[in-house]
């Protein structure tokens, strides 16, 4: 087995725990928090408050479900053509922690949308009056910024030579 094809099954193996997880607190959400009075952990600060978000990010495009999906398969598909190119060892691992992040938010609202029409949000920062959100889009939030950091303070330009068209592994 080839070390591309052990990163593949990896961050796919990874990806599906972290969607496991994903439903896993979304299903807690429905059974313990739904019709329910807010579960308030800090006092004015952090609360659990369920809530059935029919839109993108923080509300935004209500019943679009349609475009949300179309939108998640282009993120995903781009995703796993870029996962798949990236060069062996150790240096590019983070970016594939980033592409494992963003697959399983994407796929674990996804799945949401798909059942149900609309997301189960349920982690609430009062203290800042946050939007709703969950552990999906955790998981997005943190890819993104992930992903920021890494392309003003760790790689070069050099380091994506391989992605320019007509470049091949090596040259």
């Amino acid at each position: 087995m080839t070390k591309r094809v052990k990163y593949n099954l990896t961050g796919l193996l990874a990806a599906a725990l972290l969607i496991v997880l994903d439903q896993w607190t979304k299903h807690l959400a429905v059974l313990h928090l739904k019709d329910q009075i807010p579960f308030v952990l800090l006092e004015g600060v952090f609360e659990l408050n369920y809530l059935e978000n029919r839109g993108a990010a923080f509300g935004m495009f209500q019943g679009q479900r349609t475009v949300f999906l179309v939108c998640t398969l282009v993120i995903l598909a781009v995703v796993a053509f870029y996962y798949n190119r990236l060069p062996e060892g150790r240096r590019f691992l983070p970016l594939r922690l980033v592409g494992t992040l963003l697959t399983a938010g994407a796929i674990g609202n996804m799945i949401d949308r798909t059942l149900n029409s609309f997301v189960v949000d349920f982690l609430y920062f009062r203290l800042i009056d946050f939007p709703i959100f969950n552990v999906a889009d955790i998981y997005v939030t943190t890819a993104t910024g992930l992903l920021l950091v890494l392309f003003l303070f760790y790689y070069k330009d050099e380091d994506f030579e391989i992605f320019r068209p007509g470049r091949r592994k090596g040259e």
